[in-house]
């Protein structure tokens, strides 16, 4: 049984837990229709209600053992937001500089999805950046990115990642999700669903934002969504500027007693009824009650930053208190010591349809400093090592320019950009994947976003196969229906 938030009831708190045991016929009846079907689903893998769905304390996750010996604990996803071009970052390209401002050639784009040049004259648009070789390792990465440049050797650059979305909203599902299709699990729901969390204290699964840049597109809150799988799984934002989390302090007048005595009558009530229906969901309700409880104590430490040495505030740029990229990569490095398992930062401006020069000046200006201090950070407390980090939008830019003027732009592009990895098991120094020599296709060794979550799940110590829910008639897994492979070739 659940252990009681509070030792004893009062007595108001006991006569509704007596009135609510009388249960009429129709309830009756309405609570074995819900019986039977949560009989029935309960025999499928990976599902259980009752009592035991979600266990006090800290979740284990269905996934244990493992499947697989692990090289990471947790994940930190550096989502840049809007589509960072992959020719002014990670993917030089002399051929295209050479015919910069010609023709596009056709037989490159013959047949291929175009965004907002879909009709237009395509004309090639040399790289806006010089590029020099970086580390031991010898990585190849742009004048844009010179803090990133100093841990050369502690990441692999993926430099032919392939997509299938080539608008914002369905890329970012299809990232995130695996699937564009509504109802589907965020990834790092299905990592907490499979591995549970380390702490009691902090969701399993948080996210951050932060806005810089050119045109920041919407980042909606299903895309760190459940789905189908129960809401406690879902992603947890918190907010970098004012209350950390809505409704984190008590009402004027209600003490910390009281509050406590209020989330046991609720968790009781709650109890009750999923005797009744035997519904998940009040399984989930109860344990986020009992987790926002425990958070009102944790998150205001959490996330005052304040308290940082002067050296870490100034090596990650980090203002308390502004809200930004770089005081939210320190924010993560916080969630991690403290046993979040997977941490979701989206930096939202990088749509550069135009301006590639000023944009790419900005977002690189508010990002570059911080990721390269997350990486050193975790690589200085030893915590790298068990630490997945992943660097990447959720999709490229096109070799062809767009707009007008001096200083044009980049339309959206799927069939290949560049990410980077690092830690948790990840090789550094490793360059994988090409594309062709104007930076249109992916043309070797080519990373679909499956084969991206496939690796992932494989350095967690899960068999990407093996992770999967039934739901309308499918076997579903993040890595979808269609082969996934693990990227072994950039496995430490």
């Amino acid at each position: 049984m659940r252990r009681s938030l509070v030792s004893n009831q009062s007595p108001h708190h006991q006569l509704i837990l007596d009135q609510l045991a009388a249960v009429n016929r129709r309830q009756f009846l309405g609570s074995l229709s819900m019986g039977l079907g949560a009989a029935a689903l309960s025999q499928l893998p990976g599902v259980s209600f009752g009592q035991d769905m979600i266990p006090a304390g800290p979740y284990r996750g269905v996934v244990d053992p493992r499947h697989l010996i692990p090289r990471a604990k947790r994940v930190i996803f550096l989502c840049m937001a809007g589509g960072p071009s992959q020719l002014e970052t990670f993917d030089e390209k002399p051929k295209l500089a050479e015919i910069d401002g010609q023709a596009m050639p056709g037989s490159f784009t013959q047949g291929m999805p175009i965004a907002q040049l879909q009709g237009k004259e395509l004309r090639c648009l040399g790289p806006r950046a010089t590029f020099s070789r970086h580390g031991q390792s010898g990585q190849s990465i742009s004048n844009y990115l010179p803090h990133i440049a100093s841990v050369a050797d502690d990441i692999a650059i993926v430099r032919s990642m392939v997509t299938e979305q080539i608008n914002h909203d369905p890329a970012h599902s299809f990232m995130n999700a695996g699937s564009i299709l509504p109802g589907r699990p965020s990834m790092g729901s299905w990592v907490t669903y499979g591995l549970g969390t380390e702490s009691q204290d902090l969701p399993g699964f948080v996210v951050l934002t932060s806005v810089a840049g050119r045109n920041p597109q919407p980042i909606a809150s299903r895309q760190w969504s459940s789905g189908f799988l129960p809401s406690t799984f879902s992603g947890v934002e918190f907010n970098s500027k004012g209350d950390p989390v809505h409704y984190i302090g008590n009402p004027p007048g209600v003490s910390r007693d009281r509050q406590e005595h209020f989330v046991s009558a609720v968790r009781d009530l709650n109890t009750l009824r999923a005797s009744q229906t035997h519904d998940p969901e009040i399984d989930s309700r109860i344990a986020q009650y009992e987790l926002a409880f425990r958070m009102q104590m944790s998150i205001p430490e959490l996330m005052d930053i304040s308290n940082e040495p002067p050296e870490v505030l100034e090596m990650y740029g980090a203002t308390p208190g502004d809200g930004s990229f770089a005081s939210n990569c320190l924010l993560a490095r916080r969630l991690a010591e403290r046993g979040v398992r997977f941490i979701h930062l989206y930096h939202r401006g990088w749509d550069h349809h135009d301006g590639l020069r000023k944009y790419m000046d900005v977002c690189c200006g508010v990002s570059d400093q911080p990721t390269a201090a997350l990486i050193k950070d975790l690589k200085s407390r030893g915590m790298l090592e068990d630490t997945l980090v992943v660097w990447g939008g959720e999709f490229g830019r096109t070799p062809m320019s767009q707009g007008s003027g001096t200083d044009p732009g980049r339309d959206h592009h799927i069939k290949g950009f560049s990410m980077f990895l690092a830690g948790g098991g990840i090789r550094g120094g490793t360059s994988y994947g090409a594309t062709d020599d104007l930076g249109y296709h992916a043309v070797e060794d080519v990373v679909h976003v499956r084969d991206l979550h496939a690796t992932m799940l494989h350095l967690l110590g899960i068999d990407h196969e093996r992770l999967s829910m039934p739901f309308q008639g499918l076997d579903v897994k993040l890595t979808g229906v269609e082969p996934a492979r693990v990227v072994t070739d950039i496995l430490a």
